[in-house]
């Protein structure tokens, strides 16, 4: 199909396409077009990566656009959503308006209404709905990419439920679902009510196989030598085969040491492929890594990428990875050795892609277990990328011709996995069920379960009343813990008499109208609607309400820190060998300070999971103590992502419990206010006021302080040559003044004090490092990492 015989689009959308280098459209793309994507049909498109599902989504909110709607764009990681916003804004040239929202999980972002376009992750999406965004109802098509993250059990029943509740909200939206790698295709189309585009066409061929030994043997029967030299391990062998022909190449292994390891080893081979100008380039990218963190993590990233390597997982922080991605898509990086999060549909392309690692631990099993078939085919399906590579390559390596041989089995020739709701699992319905009740989507168990029968769970089920049962158990936790009241809609089982029997035809009736009149109306408490809007796990919010109801005293900033990684919403740092002894002298010598029920170290499971909790809350207060990141990562063995993680996990935990204190009128809301105040910013108490101050963080606050400067008004009256001792730079400075409020901000002609009273500042000055990027770090990030920032 011709790009001009599109209809239906906003004007200049054909020129825009085509001025992309768009002439005609891919098979998938008009078969999409036929199934009637740009006439509001609902649609599924089980396409493979690289053979434009972007298109086919843009064409039906462009369409939707057209005919006066609004688009919604679901993605699954924030990494994603930055991608597509940069691809739609595109569309402002011929009027189209695009917004992004993926965090502040208490807003309904009402800016949105104004937008034609948004894009959000599933998370965003579920919490405006909580939080009864208006501008919903006006939603007449929605893009769920990736749709094969429903079978995921941790985020999976959020874009499932969220799903089920924009088609509730509006009946005639048009849904558009797309995944690369789904085996039951026609069953998620027939819970959408929505046509199917199933196809495996790409626009350059995806060649799968094995090497063993010398040998690349393809799926279609052909054959590649790669031999292996002397003791050279054979991705490296993969690597600088394909790299000789100008190709790059994506590693995919089991864990975060391994991928550090293999691009440390990777980064000898593609050192080799470097010309002058991309060594300059890289010497400059390796700098930029180092001056975002000063860690371990990021020193050995940096000496890696400045040989052409790169490893990528989520100990990264959120810049170092996108630093990684876009050198990689630019191909200034030759190879890049990652964890399977880079498969999740972030666009990094390699014209190989070697699975050097198709197993992982997995504790339930206790060993090793293989890999999904639906996870290797993500990874395999980041191979080629149309206009830069001929073909694309993706390769499983094995040690012996048996592997080989089962390899081909397992996930050359199968096909992946059929997608399977988790919803009914307690702990997904116990987020949902509240919800579903606050948000008024339902207001009896009756309605609750013909909600619940709209899901794809209830389309799959074969296990007859398991999914009343579990949603019974929730309600009986929600009512336990004051979330929701439940009450029979005609009074108690005494009011039966009031019904009028002779009006009734038949016993069967009567039965019927008694059993009515005792439907069970549920409403969320105010305590409830408080949690649902703060997007908590109601099990965080009872363990959070529990623990302030039962402080006798001023909790301490280390009792609040455990007591909010105790929660499930905290993904809490796990007890290495030897810790629980580490961690069991500090619960001993600091249990009065910690909140809630404590266990004896008899009750083994529940000891160390408080123990875990300890660590992660330890690690918390230490970076609250202005603790160096470098000591702090190389102290839990962590990445700066991690460290940054928490701590913004921290921080939205420790808001919500401030709500949750006020809503119990609890004596220790300031308490809360302050730890989370301290974990926000990295400080002590004494600096809170300082680092109020736009441009003061953490490093620059302590250096004011010593210097005799303690709070926002000391600015706008210390001396200014002392101001510039502490603050090294002139246009900081002014800065920092000018945004004290200070009248004359200017340090022209100022020199910086000496003396015995500046020598604090002077040896704190000569410790730290990358002092600018403290504007960086200040700015307010609203990404939540337990919520889906990996």
């Amino acid at each position: 199909m011709n790009i001009e015989e599109l209809s239906g689009l906003p004007a200049g959308a054909v020129d825009h396409f085509r001025n992309e280098g768009i002439e005609e459209l891919y098979p998938p793309q008009a078969e999409a077009v036929e199934a009637g994507a740009t006439d509001g049909e609902s649609l599924v498109a089980a396409v493979p990566t690289a053979s434009g599902k972007t298109m086919i989504a843009a064409l039906s909110m462009l369409s939707a656009v057209e005919r006066g709607g609004k688009a919604l764009y679901i993605v699954p990681l924030r990494a994603l959503a930055s991608e597509k916003k940069a691809e739609f804004e595109a569309y402002e040239r011929f009027g189209v308006t695009t917004g992004v929202t993926t965090g502040n999980y208490e807003s309904t972002s009402e800016w949105l209404a104004t937008k034609d376009i948004i894009v959000a992750t599933s998370e965003k999406v579920d919490s405006l709905v909580r939080n009864g965004a208006d501008w919903l109802s006006d939603l007449t098509c929605v893009v769920s990419d990736e749709v094969h993250l429903i079978d995921d059990r941790n985020r999976g029943p959020t874009l499932e439920v969220t799903l089920a509740k924009l088609r509730r909200l509006n009946p005639a939206m048009q849904t558009v679902a797309l995944s690369a790698t789904v085996g039951n295709a026609d069953e998620i189309a027939d819970w959408l009510d929505a046509a199917l585009v199933d196809t495996d066409w790409r626009p350059i061929d995806l060649r799968m196989g094995v090497h063993y030994g010398n040998a690349l043997n393809f799926d279609d029967g052909s054959t590649r030598e790669v031999p292996v030299e002397g003791s050279e391990k054979q991705e490296s062998a993969l690597v600088r085969d394909i790299l000789q022909e100008g190709g790059s190449s994506l590693v995919f292994v089991n864990s975060r040491r391994n991928a550090e390891a293999a691009a440390s080893r990777l980064g000898q081979v593609s050192s080799r492929e470097l010309d002058g100008d991309e060594r300059e380039a890289l010497v400059d990218l390796a700098e930029e890594i180092r001056e975002d963190s000063d860690t371990e993590t990021s020193k050995d990233l940096a000496d890696c990428v400045e040989r052409g390597a790169a490893f990528h997982h989520a100990g990264l922080s959120s810049t170092q990875r996108t630093l990684v991605e876009d050198a990689f898509r630019d191909r200034l990086l030759k190879v890049i050795s990652a964890t399977p999060t880079l498969a999740a549909g972030v666009n990094t392309p390699a014209r190989r892609v070697i699975v050097r690692d198709w197993r992982r631990f997995d504790p339930s099993a206790g060993g090793m277990s293989p890999l999904d078939v639906l996870e290797v085919h993500q990874m395999m399906g980041r191979a080629g990328r149309p206009g830069l590579d001929p073909y694309g390559e993706a390769v499983l390596l094995a040690k012996s011709h048996e592997e080989s041989e089962e390899l081909f089995d397992r996930y050359i020739w199968a096909d992946p996995e059929a997608v399977r709701s988790k919803l009914a699992a307690e702990p997904a319905l116990r987020t949902h069920v509240l919800a579903t009740i606050a948000s008024g989507f339902a207001r009896t168990r009756e309605g609750l379960l013909e909600f619940l029968e709209a899901t794809l769970y209830a389309s799959q089920s074969t296990e007859a009343g398991r999914l009343e049962r579990v949603t019974d158990d929730v309600l009986d936790y929600l009512e336990r813990n004051d979330f929701i009241e439940r009450e029979r809609a005609g009074g108690d089982s005494g009011d039966d008499a009031e019904i009028d029997a002779g009006a009734f035809t038949s016993a069967a009736d009567l039965a019927d109208q008694q059993e009515s009149t005792r439907e069970e109306a549920l409403e969320a408490t105010s305590l409830g609607h408080t949690v649902s809007r703060l997007y908590l796990d109601p099990m965080s919010a009872a363990e959070i309400v529990h623990g302030l109801e039962r402080a006798d005293d001023r909790p301490t900033a280390l009792g609040l820190y455990q007591l909010v990684s105790r929660t499930p919403d905290m993904y809490e740092l796990y007890l290495r060998s030897g810790e629980d002894e580490k961690f069991g002298e500090l619960y001993y010598e600091r249990e009065a300070e910690l909140l809630g029920d404590r266990p004896s170290e008899y009750e083994e499971d529940r000891f160390e999971d408080w123990l875990a909790a300890l660590k992660t809350g330890k690690l918390l207060e230490d970076w609250a103590s202005e603790e160096d990141e470098e000591r702090l990562t190389d102290r839990y063995k962590i990445g700066p992502g991690d460290l940054r993680g928490k701590v913004d996990t921290a921080e939205w935990l420790l808001g919500a419990a401030e709500s949750l204190a006020a809503e119990i009128d609890s004596e220790w809301t300031v308490a809360v206010r302050e730890a989370r105040a301290r974990v926000e910013h990295g400080v002590g108490e004494e600096l809170l006021e300082l680092v109020s101050v736009g441009g003061v963080g953490r490093k620059r606050a302590r250096r004011l302080y010593e210097v005799g400067i303690e709070e926002p008004a000391d600015l706008r009256s210390a001396d200014k040559g002392v101001v510039l001792s502490a603050l090294k730079g002139t246009k900081t400075a002014e800065n920092i003044l000018e945004n004290a409020g200070r009248e004359d901000p200017s340090m022209e002609a100022v020199e910086p004090a000496d003396g015995p009273a500046n020598a604090g500042a002077a040896s704190s000055i000569a410790l730290e490092d990358g002092d600018d990027e403290e504007a960086t770090n200040e700015a307010a990030d609203d990404s939540q990492s337990s919520l889906g920032d990996f």
